[in-house]
């Protein structure tokens, strides 16, 4: 007897003023599974998100009516959504702006669709993952990690599975964009005698 398994589908929100954005990301979003809805301003992006609830926010800095940073903040405030900020090449203050008001990620535009798919796959599981760790506080107890998806340097501990950081026992609430860094920065050989540079584009800023 075969037994019918639902799978949730994950519902995306795309907040941008240029359909033919929107159209890109809504094709390529259906493609990989998840349900869209969409919202060309930044006031309608606030209702929408408020009423329907996704399960992740794309959402464009410059809209019309309100700003996406204006967007970002008033969303958070009332919804635990992953936010991804789409952002011009140049607009670093916006990235840093965007990311204080508690933005999860960010992508520049133009952006390559597989790294948006990949950012947004990543987003969600973050955010399951997150979900199930404040459900079940005895999750990190009764649950063994395999030792190959554990970074650890000295007092410093990255669960790759989870997309978790704990420093001296403690986890830490990172950006996902931060646990890249941290990521990277960790698994870079190490002695007494090496020196690197490091460029912003070497560590994906």
């Amino acid at each position: 007897m075969e037994e019918n398994i639902e799978i949730e589908t994950k519902k995306v929100l795309i907040v941008d003023d240029e359909q033919a954005i929107i159209d890109v990301l809504v094709y390529n979003l259906k493609k990989e599974g998840y349900e869209t809805i969409e919202a060309t301003d930044g006031i309608s992006a606030v209702n929408i998100a408020l009423e329907e609830k996704p399960d992740l926010m794309l959402l464009d800095i410059m809209l019309p009516k309100l700003d996406g940073l204006s967007v970002c903040k008033r969303v958070k405030n009332q919804l635990n959504i992953p936010i991804l900020m789409l952002t011009a090449k140049d607009a670093e203050i916006d990235k840093i702006v965007g990311l204080e008001l508690g933005a999860d990620d960010y992508i520049t535009k133009p952006f390559s669709v597989r790294e948006l798919m990949a950012r947004v796959k990543a987003n969600l599981r973050k955010n399951e993952m997150a979900s199930v760790r404040k459900d079940d506080t005895s999750f990190a107890e009764n649950t063994q990690v395999k030792e190959e998806n554990v970074i650890k340097v000295n007092d410093l501990e990255l669960d790759l599975d989870r997309f978790e950081v704990k420093i001296k026992g403690k986890i830490m609430d990172l950006t996902l964009r931060e646990f890249e860094v941290l990521k990277f920065l960790a698994s870079q050989p190490r002695s007494s005698s090496y020196k690197r540079s490091f460029t912003r584009e070497s560590l994906g800023l």
